[in-house]
C-alpha cells in the first residue's frame, strides 16, 4: 500500500482545474458521509417495526398488518441511499488479489476509464428510466399489494432515481480521484480497508 499524497500541500492542487477539484472533492465528500449517516437512521423504523411485530404476534396474537412492509421499505430504502456512502468508503466489490499488485497509478487509470466510461453513464441512465417509473408512479399514486396494510409506494420508488443521482455525483468525486492519481503517481485518499 503506499502512502496518500497530501492533495493540499502539492503544486498541482493550486492549478485553478485542481484547486476547483480539491473543493469539488471535499464538498461532496461530506455530503455523501453526512448522508450515509442520515440514510442509517433507517435502522430505527426498520428495527422498531420489526420488534413491535413480534412482541404483537407472540405475547398478545394480535399481528399488525404494517410491520412487514415497513420493515421492507426500510431495509430496502437504506440498501440503495447508503450505496454512496459505501462508494464513498471503498465498500464496493473489487477483485483484491488483482488489484492490490497494481501502482496507484494504474489502480487511477482502471477508475478514472470505468467512471468515464461506464459508472457515471449507466448512473444517468438509471437515473432517467426509475425518474419516469417513479413519475407514473405518483400519478397513479401506485400501492403496494404486498400485505394487507397496502401503503403507497411512489416515495419508495423515488428512492431508485435519488440512489442514481446520488451515486453520479459521488462518482464524480472518485472520477477527480482517479485523475489525480493517474497525473500524479499518488492515492488522493485511502479508502478503508473493509472485509467482511
Amino acid at each position: 500500500m503506499s502512502a496518500v499524497h497530501n492533495p493540499e500541500a502539492s503544486d498541482l492542487s493550486k492549478t485553478p482545474f485542481w484547486s476547483a477539484a480539491t473543493s469539488i472533492i471535499r464538498v461532496t465528500d461530506r455530503f455523501s458521509d453526512w448522508f450515509g449517516y442520515l440514510v442509517m437512521l433507517l435502522f430505527i423504523p426498520m428495527i422498531l417495526g420489526g420488534v413491535y411485530e413480534v412482541i404483537m404476534r407472540y405475547f398478545f396474537g394480535a399481528p399488525t398488518t404494517w410491520s412487514g412492509d415497513v420493515t421492507f421499505i426500510s431495509n430496502g430504502a437504506m440498501f440503495m441511499l447508503g450505496s454512496a456512502y459505501a462508494l464513498l468508503k471503498g465498500a464496493h466489490v473489487r477483485t483484491d488479489i488483482f488489484w492490490d499488485k497494481f501502482s496507484e497509478k494504474t489502480k487511477g487509470m482502471i477508475d478514472f476509464i470505468t467512471y468515464l466510461i461506464l459508472f457515471l453513464p449507466i448512473m444517468g441512465l438509471i437515473f432517467f428510466i426509475s425518474w419516469d417509473a417513479f413519475m407514473h408512479s405518483l400519478q397513479l399514486n401506485e400501492r403496494s399489494n404486498a400485505g394487507l396494510w397496502q401503503p403507497i409506494i411512489w416515495p419508495f420508488r423515488a428512492v431508485v432515481p435519488l440512489t442514481m443521482l446520488l451515486l453520479f455525483i459521488q462518482g464524480i468525486s472518485e472520477l477527480l480521484k482517479s485523475y489525480w492519481a493517474v497525473k500524479t503517481g499518488h492515492a488522493y485518499s485511502q479508502h478503508e480497508k473493509i472485509e467482511i
